[in-house]
């Protein structure tokens, strides 16, 4: 789109329903607007060894697991790989159990039921989300974007969003809790969740270009000056808007345009920047009909943005909590989570355990082939990242969020002690995050959400 296109299609602003319509066209546009190619690290001395980056990505299943199959029996080491976590039997020694963490402000409290809306809410936050189901939504900033906060301005992407759900931002999904809860991982701001992209091709398109390999520069280059447009015509609109807005209002916009900011400072680093990756694989066709091939095509397209460096940081919302979605390619044809309410029947466990298994073949997958990849310092990609993978639900029938179940994926750069089973003291799962953010490189966070600490050996 050029500046006379943009021109031509400005709705008059003369009067506040004008404005409020022209703003709101020029939000519609712009909320899903990708980042560009940053500058990637350069400079080193001759003499120097190469640093490679860390990456950090969370991955969320829904409906907790069943806890039985899950934890191992022993702590330590030298333990054994429970039934539901044999798929990781390739890569045992890159990753940790770990036991002992919880999230209290996922449980009910004053609040009542909404117990799945809780869960997700407070997955990365670790805060006690408002109950609402209007707009008026408020979370806290999520682990994920407190990292992009100081590190994500050395990649085109400060962070990325996926998800193989739907995308909500509105509407009642728990007991009165609003929907963003359920789908949504990350959040800018406490009203800011951050949409995941369930869509493989336009999460590829939106990191490396559309078309073939040797068409991707141009439709890049061209998607950058119609947003650079985009972002003109919204800031006007904006601007214009603001006067006629009160406190709250004004404050909801800043923040909003918070964001636009931060669009327009990754454009100006993209116009400098001329080694945009290319990767010689063919652009997806879009969402696969089958559930595993998409949940599949999504972790090859978290891997792919982490081995071009076009992000470090990642959320991977793989279904909504309270999923019921069904089975087939595991032979469950009933929802898992009206299986989770499996009220002791043995047959409704048995199912569960089967999509507890399911979805861990396709992390250990993710995770071998991550294992497989040759890094900048010679380790491999998952020796230089970390991995947390669980559920803001430990026990999907009792809706419990004590000693949820959570693994620790990848070495950290050497920072981390992989190939144990760790139960620790009762404590926040925050406290976990507080230690990642410190390897990251995040600066010394004092406190998130509910934490008490950082977790020590990890």
């Amino acid at each position: 789109m050029s500046h006379e296109q943009v021109k031509e299609d400005r709705a008059p602003l003369d009067g506040a329903s004008a404005n409020r319509r022209a703003f709101l066209r020029g939000v519609g546009v712009c909320l899903g607007l990708p980042s560009f190619e940053s500058l990637l690290a350069r400079g080193l001395a001759a003499s120097e060894p190469p640093r490679a980056p860390m990456r950090t990505a969370f991955v969320y299943v829904p409906n907790g697991v069943h806890q039985r199959n899950w934890w191992p029996k022993e702590p330590g080491s030298s333990f054994a790989l429970s039934e539901t976590l044999r798929p990781l039997e390739a890569v045992k020694g890159k990753i940790q159990i770990l036991g002992g963490l919880d999230h209290k402000n996922a449980t009910a409290g004053p609040d009542g039921p909404g117990d799945h809306a809780r869960a997700s809410g407070s997955f990365l936050t670790g805060v006690r989300v408002k109950k609402t189901a209007g707009a008026d939504i408020h979370a806290g900033v999520s682990v994920d974007q407190v990292a992009a906060q100081h590190i994500g301005h050395f990649t085109r992407f400060p962070s990325l969003e996926l998800t193989c759900d739907s995308v909500r931002k509105s509407g009642n999904c728990d007991s009165g809790y609003s929907c963003a809860y359920q789908y949504n991982l990350a959040w800018r701001g406490p009203t800011s969740p951050l949409a995941p992209e369930p869509n493989p091709r336009l999460l590829f398109e939106r990191l490396f270009g559309a078309g073939a390999p040797s068409e991707r520069a141009a439709t890049l280059a061209l998607r950058g000056e119609r947003e650079r447009s985009i972002l003109d015509f919204v800031a006007a609109d904006a601007q214009a808007l603001e006067r006629s807005l009160g406190g709250r209002d004004r404050r909801k916009l800043d923040e909003y345009l918070t964001g636009v900011r931060d669009i327009e400072r990754r454009i100006a680093r993209a116009e400098t920047e001329k080694d945009v990756p290319n990767p010689d694989v063919q652009t997806p066709a879009g969402i696969p009909a089958g559930y595993q091939d998409h949940i599949q095509l999504m972790y090859d397209m978290m891997l792919l943005a982490f081995q071009t460096d076009s992000t470090r940081i990642a959320t991977f919302l793989v279904a909504s909590e309270g999923s019921n979605r069904a089975f087939p390619e595991i032979g469950v044809a009933e929802g898992h989570h009206n299986l989770s309410h499996h009220m002791g029947r043995r047959e409704m466990m048995d199912k569960i355990a089967q999509i507890d298994l399911f979805y861990l073949r396709q992390f250990a997958r993710f995770l071998e082939k991550a294992a497989a990849v040759k890094d900048l310092d010679g380790r491999s990609l998952l020796d230089n990242s970390m991995i947390v993978y669980g559920s803001g639900n430990a026990d999907g029938n009792a809706h419990t969020h004590h000693n949820l179940p959570v693994i620790l994926a990848g070495g950290g750069g050497g920072a981390l002690k992989p190939g144990r089973f760790i139960k620790h003291p009762a404590q926040p799962m925050t406290n976990l995050y507080l230690s990642m953010l410190d390897r990251m490189g995040a600066g010394s966070i004092p406190r998130l959400g509910d934490s008490t600490g950082r977790l020590a050996d990890v």
